[in-house]
């Protein structure tokens, strides 16, 4: 047994679990390549700065669970706690928004890190699939987006996830609301570091998940009450949208995401059968997000869901993913002159297609046979000497036991159509 165990907080995906992480990411992202955005890739870390600057100093993601390191040469870098803020460093880089074509929309896949207490649905390493849509302010985004993730749980075939949705202003109507929610901070008894964050940003006070934060803020106002015009008749349009599209949703008036960079339209996909750690993913608008990080006025919106809390969803849900085999045709050799002949024929069902495997490391005809149901697979395929000399191969059906001898260059259009 090795001495090595993976890291506190972290996890292996083994086969056949892998699987379904794997299905699940497929799923998600399927309508995304389907509405135009492409696959985008980033480092696993970035400079400290990008996520203060982008994820806000005052969050616990930068103040309490970002893993943060200095390299050799004195660079102070981070691995990634989220997706969005390196995706537009890499588009604004590669100044993908002066290509003409806005929005840009991107979607990508990955790990992400943080520093936090382990337990079910919270790991230090997680996998997100995100879509980002930028350089363009227009509610039919905002509302395309929360219809595309819909469409990826649905496609799965979860059904117990609720949307919860809110607009958390913009520059014009946000700074009102955020003197008076301080006013209001400010007569409760909260500890030192609660009340320093109300004073950096309070909006992350409500985002508090103690109880003895949350009992005090029964009163306190809300956000959509101080709603400037304007933003009041977007939030409205992406309601109009979303409702039109036959999407379901809550109006949540207390929604706030964990980041600083959110505006106007945010949202949130939670399951109640996971406990405390019920959001399986979420997202919202982020104007001001290109300026923080020194690029020009992009108005964007995005969301990440959560590949490890949409399994444990599953899970909960009893949902059996429809997964394909990972083997559905097994060769099965005896001797040396038939693991020649077989191991061309499982290369020439793998360029057609046809999932294949071989018993390797020269195992007797049980031990093979043994390997062969352990694969999963629907046929094997058996040769041994007096079937050379025959000319034909022994294709047995894994399930039914029967078994048919084919000629040795006819087996695999016959496998072919019965695989279909």
């Amino acid at each position: 047994m090795s001495t090595f165990k993976a890291p506190k907080g972290t996890y292996d995906l083994l086969p056949p679990d892998s699987a379904k992480y794997l299905a699940v990411r497929d799923a998600i992202a399927a309508p995304l390549r389907g509405s135009g955005y492409g696959y985008i890739e980033t480092p696993g870390f970035e400079t400290v700065e990008l996520f203060a600057r982008g994820v806000g100093e005052s969050t616990d993601i930068v103040t309490k669970e970002m893993y943060a390191f200095e390299t050799k040469g004195g660079t102070k870098l981070a691995l990634r706690p989220e997706g969005t803020a390196s995706v537009l460093r890499a588009a604004l880089e590669a100044n993908l928004h002066r290509a003409g074509n806005l929005p840009v929309k991107l979607w990508y896949s990955g790990s992400y890190y943080r520093y936090e207490r382990p337990q079910k649905g919270r790991y230090r390493h997680f996998s997100q699939v995100g879509a980002e849509a930028i350089g363009a302010e227009d509610p039919a985004l905002d509302a395309e987006l929360i219809i595309l993730a819909d469409q990826a749980y649905r496609s799965l075939g979860l059904q117990n996830f609720r949307i919860l949705l809110n607009s958390l202003g913009d520059k014009e109507c946000r700074p009102v609301y955020r003197a008076a929610l301080q006013d209001f901070l400010r007569g409760l008894d909260l500890d030192e570091d609660t009340l320093r964050r109300a004073e950096i940003n309070p909006l992350r006070v409500l985002d508090d998940k103690r109880e003895s934060v949350q009992k005090q803020l029964g009163d306190a106002p809300l956000l959509r009450d101080y709603l400037c015009d304007a933003c009041k008749a977007y939030h409205e349009e992406v309601r109009e949208l979303v409702t039109a599209a036959g999407v379901t949703f809550e109006d949540d008036p207390k929604l706030v995401r964990g980041l600083d960079y959110y505006t106007r339209t945010t949202f949130e996909f939670v399951h109640d059968g996971l406990g405390s750690q019920s959001a399986v993913g979420g997202g919202g608008r982020y104007d001001g997000l290109s300026e923080m990080i020194g690029g020009p006025a992009l108005p964007s919106v995005g969301w990440a869901l959560g590949v490890d809390r949409t399994v444990l969803a599953l899970e909960a849900e009893g949902v059996e993913l429809e997964l394909p085999a990972a083997t559905s045709v097994f060769a099965v050799p005896l001797g040396e002159e038939a693991r020649r002949v077989l191991f061309a024929k499982v290369t020439e069902l793998r360029k057609n297609g046809v999932a294949a495997d071989f018993a390797y490391g020269g195992k007797g005809l049980k031990a093979a046979m043994k390997a062969a149901n352990r694969s999963g697979a629907r046929y094997a395929l058996i040769l041994g000497e007096r079937d050379i000399e025959e000319g034909v191969v022994q294709l047995k059906d894994l399930e039914s036991g029967e078994q048919t001898a084919f000629g040795v260059n006819e087996v695999v259009a016959e496998l072919e159509s019965r695989l279909g």
